[in-house]
């Protein structure tokens, strides 16, 4: 058996998207039980130099279901247009990214691995990759780190999550947790 560009990015971008609205959820519920506003953490931020709250599920968005449209191409130019700005346009976001990641095929992903990937910023090229490269070594890793910022922010404002809550369930969408 084979091991698959699909298989290393698809089933682990699915289970932490699948964890998302959790998370999304369990924010809104201490919104609802601690007296702080939407605002307290939509607005927060790790460091006064990094991106608020939002941002990060558009990245998530940028770096899965996004990633997969792009490099369908020759290119990949970040698309942060339209950061949402409420838990509702955030589990949006998360959907719409979950819905793409259910659709896309093994073979579309894996057509992805040789060919070659320009990353364009600006209408400027800042680096050229193979597409697996690309997958793994850049859209997987900028994945993960706003997932985890994501969780983090919220973990830093008083929000009640565990490691359990980010992971998701690890044996992936398709199954059920006991």
């Amino acid at each position: 058996m084979s091991f698959t560009l699909y298989d290393a990015f698809v089933p682990t971008v699915r289970q932490l998207l699948g964890a998302l609205p959790g998370v999304i959820a369990k924010a809104e519920q201490h919104v609802a039980d601690s007296g702080c506003t939407d605002a307290d953490l939509i607005e927060a931020r790790l460091a006064d130099d990094m991106w608020p709250l939002p941002w990060h599920i558009r990245s998530c968005w940028v770096h899965s279901g996004y990633a997969l449209d792009q490099l369908t191409g020759t290119q990949f130019t970040p698309d942060f247009t339209q950061i949402p700005e409420s838990w509702d346009s955030m589990r949006a976001m998360v959907a719409e990214a979950s819905e793409k990641l259910a659709e896309v095929t093994p073979e579309q992903v894996n057509d992805i691995a040789n060919r070659q990937i320009d990353f364009v910023l600006g209408g400027e090229t800042r680096f050229t990759l193979p597409g697996e490269r690309f997958l793994l070594g850049f859209n997987l890793p900028n994945f993960q780190f706003h997932a985890t910022t994501f969780y983090d922010i919220l973990r830093m404002k008083g929000v009640p999550l565990s490691k359990r809550d980010y992971m998701g369930n690890p044996a992936g969408p398709m199954f059920q947790q006991r």
